[in-house]
């Protein structure tokens, strides 16, 4: 005779095996939770790469994406990785600089020629360095850049802009903060602040010249309208940097973190191919509009934006990586 205990217990057992048998998948699921911090929206096209990415990497972990800064605010997010409160992040290379003077560099104009060289750049040995810098005096873990757009000025005076002495005088409107101001002198303007959602009018009322950033966005903002030309200047490659805190990556096994850099190229690459592509039909759709579209003496541009930057940052700066950077 089987005794209450021992029937109890075969029961449970029976029960246990038969959870097991029937819902495997349950049981497969990743355990591991990714929360990811971004500023921009979900209708962004960096969003749907990040849901390429996580589809790669769904049977390592679940990423939960907070986009628009809904989870962190902007400027935050670093401190956050740092104390474990968050395990992923698209995060702006201009935070990583307000607590590692170095990677200033890394945010300073005419640095990087094109996107090519940027993504070059950071699979290099200078860029692995930098890389490394992050990992042990941050405890990040920078996985990759992720391109969002060249910035371009774009201008309401019908004046010819082939160097930066031909931008002199100009109020251009650069963002508030000692970072954009600097941008702005370092290519020839008068950089003037003005918040993002008052520079249409502040253009359309003459208080300003003009602007800069991405030819996509300035579209989407109608900035056009009230422009007469775009100067191709490319003083700042945009990107972001996919980002890691060292507690998530460390959680990782090698054969994951394989993984999950793989996913990232793959799935960030795709979409730098598609975003680059409207980069270049928008210069049509521009030039359609009657818009003056061309490009000024680059070199002129880089050599009087370094020398500036040099000037005031390069104290912080590894000796020697500017010129691997601009070697390679």
């Amino acid at each position: 005779m089987t005794s209450p205990i021992s029937r109890r217990t075969v029961l449970r057992t029976g029960a246990s095996a038969l959870t097991l048998a029937g819902a495997p998948a349950l049981w497969a699921q990743p355990t591991m939770k990714m929360r990811l911090s971004t500023a921009f929206t979900e209708q962004d096209m960096r969003a749907a790469a990040y849901k390429d990415f996580a589809e790669r990497m769904k049977g390592d972990f679940t990423l939960e994406p907070y986009w628009g800064n809904t989870l962190f605010k902007q400027g935050t997010e670093l401190v956050a990785l740092q104390r474990g409160n968050l395990e992923m992040c698209n995060l702006a290379p201009q935070d990583i600089a307000n607590q590692l003077p170095a990677w200033s560099l890394l945010t300073s104009a005419y640095l990087f020629r094109d996107v090519a060289h940027l993504q070059k750049t950071f699979k290099s040995d200078v860029g692995r360095e930098f890389v490394k810098m992050a990992r042990d005096q941050l405890g990040i873990e920078v996985i990759t850049p992720v391109y969002f757009g060249a910035r371009q000025v774009n201008l309401k005076p019908d004046r010819v802009i082939h160097t930066p002495a031909d931008l002199k005088g100009i109020k251009l409107r650069m963002p508030p903060g000692e970072f954009w101001q600097f941008l702005g002198e370092s290519i020839g303007v008068n950089p003037t602040p003005v918040a993002f959602a008052e520079v249409y009018t502040a253009l359309q009322t003459g208080a300003i010249d003009g602007q800069d950033n991405p030819l996509l966005l300035s579209k989407l903002m109608k900035f056009d309208e009230v422009t007469t030309q775009f100067v191709l200047t490319s003083h700042v490659i945009g990107f972001d940097v996919m980002t890691v805190s060292s507690k998530a990556w460390n959680a990782l096994k090698p054969d994951q973190q394989a993984r999950f850099r793989a996913a990232a190229d793959k799935a960030i690459g795709d979409y730098t191919v598609k975003f680059e592509g409207k980069e270049r039909d928008m210069v049509g759709v521009l030039k359609a509009e009657g818009k003056k579209v061309y490009t000024p003496d680059l070199n002129a541009f880089r050599t009087f934006a370094q020398k500036r930057y040099l000037d005031k940052y390069g104290r912080d700066w590894p000796k020697g990586a500017l010129e691997q950077i601009n070697a390679l």
